[in-house]
């Protein structure tokens, strides 16, 4: 599967990068999903920071998360929907291959910005999807999807009929 970077989604799609960045942005912490050493899915909380042109994750030094993404780089992050079980700006997910950050002169970077406690796990994100759902209309489902090399896709689906209306 083809990934991109966050500057490639940026530049490809910025309004919707833009909307998914501040979703992101609006509560601290977040859910990130890997793969366990037995296929398993691990669920847990995590915070995704935008630094450095990109999100990055951080993690407490060989924290489970850590270690799975290690052996198996596959992820999903889904942002915190906040206490408004409405939620008006949407559902918003990314997924991909997090690569963890080795150069020394990026590291040192985000030290001098974020003072995280060390030592410390950093991975940017290889992005394979990205993903927001909402309402439109009280009953309209609208669900964009991005994908590297593609342009956005929107499928709005009625609460009516059943029936799908797609848009490139």
């Amino acid at each position: 599967m083809t990934s991109s970077n966050w500057a490639d989604f940026q530049a490809a799609e910025p309004d919707f990068a833009d909307t998914v960045r501040r979703r992101f942005e609006q509560y601290k912490h977040h859910v990130l999903a890997t793969v366990r050493k037995d296929g398993s899915p691990r669920v847990t909380g995590l915070e995704v920071d935008f630094r450095l042109d990109q999100p990055l994750l951080g993690m407490m030094p060989n924290s489970r998360k850590a270690l799975d993404l290690r052996r198996d780089p596959r992820f999903a992050v889904q942002a915190n929907p906040g206490p408004d079980a409405e939620m008006a700006d949407g559902d918003v997910r990314i997924s991909g291959r997090a690569v963890e950050v080795a150069d020394p002169d990026l590291l040192a970077r985000f030290i001098d910005e974020v003072k995280p406690p060390e030592p410390f796990h950093l991975f940017r994100v290889e992005l394979t999807e990205v993903v927001r759902t909402g309402l439109e209309g009280g009953d309209t489902l609208v669900v964009q999807v991005w994908r590297p090399g593609r342009p956005l896709h929107t499928i709005r689906r009625g609460n009516d009929d059943g029936s799908t209306v797609t848009a490139p």
